[in-house]
């Protein structure tokens, strides 16, 4: 099988082009935003024919929450119109596709884990260009996959994790808000899922660590871990920190989708402790 992944170079992309190259069976093509621009359809086009892959993986995205909101023209060129070009070249010869999408298209307005049946309700730009995207590639594409997942973090690219373990080096006080509810993911996790994902039949999947947490709970996890004093990251409400974008309130995705297609996920903290087991979470 002949697989190109866009995104090759952030931090899922980098779990992604890991996990498959371990498969003799596989001949894979990592693309980073340097070797190809999704935002180009000409160039989208010219590489998909040149390759001939038989599945795309597009992990390529603009994830920057709060920049989508003012910079959200180039949120829509890359989540939305990049996804559209890449969607169109994969049909166009034959290649199935599989789109990395978000929690944040849901509104946070459930107390209960998200269903695929669920209705999309975006607050922000972000979710709101992730949310066209998919659209985009169920319109296009009937041979396709749709991952949402949640709260990333791996050891390749800027996260959340190394944000806290950076904030508490400087042994300052500091404060993550306690009232957001997710789950956080490991790319190393979630790439694993994705590469049990392929071959299954197409549709819609949520794929996440399992169980749940507030942000607040994850740094002093984080923190814990590290060998820091959990005391230093103290609560604070979303609305005293202050935002941009507006973000879900709950955002937790039920993995029943995936658990019917016999892939089951390890809690949260089991995958923390991994990533820390693994070594220095700073390179």
């Amino acid at each position: 099988m002949k697989i190109l992944i866009t995104g090759a170079k952030g931090q899922l992309g980098t779990d992604l082009v890991s996990t498959f190259s371990e498969d003799p069976h596989v001949e894979l093509f990592p693309y980073g935003k340097a070797e190809l621009d999704i935002t180009n359809e000409t160039i989208v086009q010219e590489v998909m024919e040149e390759l001939q892959p038989d599945l795309v993986i597009h992990a390529a995205a603009y994830t920057a929450v709060d920049d989508c909101e003012t910079n959200w023209k180039t949120a829509f060129e890359v989540n939305s119109f990049g996804t559209y070009y890449m969607a169109r070249a994969a049909k166009s010869v034959g290649a199935a596709m599989l789109y990395i999408s978000t929690d944040f298209i849901f509104n946070g307005k459930k107390q209960q884990p998200y269903t695929i049946d669920d209705a999309p309700d975006p607050l922000s730009m972000y979710g709101t260009s992730k949310l066209l995207g998919e659209r985009l590639v169920q319109r296009i594409l009937k041979e396709s996959y749709i991952v949402r997942t949640s709260w990333v973090y791996g050891e390749n690219g800027k996260n959340f994790v190394k944000t806290m373990l950076r904030l508490a080096e400087k042994g300052k006080e500091f404060y993550v808000v306690d009232d957001q509810i997710g789950s956080p993911t490991y790319t190393k996790d979630l790439a694993y899922a994705i590469k049990q994902l392929i071959g299954k039949k197409f549709g819609i999947y949520h794929i996440s660590n399992d169980g749940a947490c507030s942000w607040f709970t994850f740094a002093r996890s984080i923190l814990k871990l590290a060998g820091y004093q959990e005391e230093l990251v103290q609560p604070i409400s979303t609305k005293e920190y202050g935002v941009i974008a507006q973000r879900p309130a709950f955002s937790v995705l039920s993995k029943e989708s995936i658990e019917k297609e016999g892939i089951h996920m390890r809690y949260w903290q089991e995958a923390l402790e991994e990533f820390f087991e693994r070594g220095d979470p700073y390179d």
